[in-house]
């Protein structure tokens, strides 16, 4: 198999979650052009329906459901319908995650839980399911989303990494649980991307040259930036990378 055949996902069925828009969408678009049949979830269905027609129009294979991340029991059920109807999952992405920025001492105990319930324990559930059912044909990619914050705080902002580590802990026990099953299981730790989510901060003056003063680059990254890095280790070309986080953040996290 030449090298860009190894980046083929055709046949692939994949699930990636909050892609209606953002980081979300453009993974689901790259794997779609790829030839994956992709799964979009979120919360939205008029916004996952515009997308996942978006992307037919295109020549690729859609479909979406649109389900609360924090409903475990309808992301089981996802699973389950996948698994009826072509008897194959082998990518799932998890991209979905809550923001709140604020610091520790105003978070009160059903605070941090809401944000880790989300962020966190929605990811294990769908995780643990999508690992089962990829086991049944020994294969699978699990790639978790989680941020350079996984890594580095910033203060005013205590909870968000905490569930991000979480994450990590997440994707290096898949790895070493499932990696001889024929499932690989790697993060992806983006960092300042120009999403509609951050719309407003990537367009705030000050922060345009916060990124120009903090990122190698000098600035924001695109959200279409992301979707190298997802359809790398979604494919075969990263057949042998297991329990890494690949760093998206244009130098960010390097530089004193």
């Amino acid at each position: 198999m030449g090298i860009l055949q190894k980046f083929s996902l055709e046949n692939r069925t994949a699930i990636i979650t909050g892609s209606g828009r953002g980081l979300g969408f453009e993974i689901a678009n790259a794997f779609a052009e790829a030839g994956a049949h992709v799964w979009l979830t979120g919360r939205n269905a008029e916004t996952l329906e515009q997308a996942a027609d978006v992307l037919r129009k295109a020549g690729g294979k859609a479909d979406y459901a649109a389900f609360d991340i924090a409903d475990t029991a309808a992301g089981s059920a996802l699973v389950r319908r996948i698994m009826d109807e072509t008897g194959h999952l082998d990518i799932l992405v998890n991209n979905v995650g809550a923001r709140d920025r604020r610091p520790l001492a105003e978070f009160s105990d059903e605070d941090v839980l809401e944000l880790i319930r989300t962020d966190l324990t929605s990811s294990v559930s769908l995780s643990r399911d999508a690992a089962e059912a990829m086991n049944i044909n020994g294969y699978g990619r699990i790639i978790t989303i989680t941020s350079i914050l996984g890594h580095i705080v910033r203060p005013g902002d205590a909870i968000y990494p905490v569930a991000k580590q979480g994450l990590t802990g997440l994707m290096r026990a898949i790895a070493v649980e499932y990696g001889a099953r024929g499932i690989t299981s790697n993060a992806i730790a983006p960092g300042m991307f120009a999403t509609e989510t951050n719309a407003a901060l990537s367009e705030n003056p000050e922060m345009v040259a916060f990124a120009k003063l903090r990122v190698p680059l000098e600035r924001w990254g695109r959200p279409d930036e992301i979707a190298g890095a997802a359809l790398f280790l979604a494919s075969d070309a990263a057949s042998f990378v297991n329990g890494h986080v690949l760093t998206v953040d244009g130098g960010m996290s390097v530089r004193l």
